[in-house]
């Protein structure tokens, strides 16, 4: 089942800034009485799974990226049609088997991006992929990169943390991803501004060196 954006993500899109600010006792927000459902808590590092391929890693929520960015090795753009495409190669590990997972992909390019972090200014290509997070499957745009030296091969940024719910900035672990064929799937929808093979127009911002 596929379903838009509904008004209760929209309204918890600033959730996770607002949560980070409240006083560190652990204590998640109460929900007015008439909501038929609590939003779901998320800590800053949940257990992910790659869509379809059901590949379970771990994820770093964090608020200092805008953009979402995966690890990926043999990252070479190409044309197809006429279009622009990114071919690249996934070396992950499973963390629910222990077992390595090799795929080689290709995926029309969504757009070309600008990082800047500790390491300097670089410059990234963005594709459309799908990651399971509780119960929902998320289509979200991720920048590719070599995350091989970062403890997280999968990092969150603003644009994805802001569709989840609640971000408890001292948990970990707080929920356990669960979907199958009859998950709800988000789709992405562009923001406007943002398309096939274009630039933001500004600097993304980037997680530290040390991932930590």
């Amino acid at each position: 089942m596929i379903v838009s954006r509904v008004s209760l993500v929209r309204a918890f899109r600033l959730a996770p800034l607002a949560f980070a600010l409240l006083p560190l006792a652990g204590v998640v927000p109460a929900v007015a009485a008439d909501d038929q459902s609590d939003p779901e808590v998320f800590g800053w590092v949940e257990k992910a799974t790659l869509e379809p391929w059901d590949i379970e890693i771990k994820a770093k929520l964090d608020s200092g990226a805008l953009t979402s960015s995966l690890d990926a090795r043999d990252i070479e753009r190409f044309e197809k049609d006429g279009e622009p495409w990114v071919r690249f190669a996934l070396e992950l590990k499973d963390e629910a088997t222990g077992e390595d997972f090799r795929k080689e992909l290709e995926r029309p390019l969504y757009r070309d991006m600008a990082v800047r972090g500790a390491g300097g200014r670089d410059e990234r290509l963005v594709v459309l992929l799908k990651v399971c997070l509780g119960d929902t499957i998320h289509e979200e745009q991720f920048s590719l990169r070599n995350r091989e030296d970062m403890i997280y091969p999968l990092l969150l940024g603003r644009r994805t943390i802001g569709e989840l719910g609640l971000l408890d900035v001292n948990g970990t672990f707080l929920t356990q991803p669960s979907c199958t064929a009859d998950s709800p799937v988000i789709e992405h929808e562009s923001e406007g501004e943002y398309g096939t093979n274009r630039s933001d127009g500004e600097d993304d911002e980037d997680e530290d060196d040390t991932d930590g």
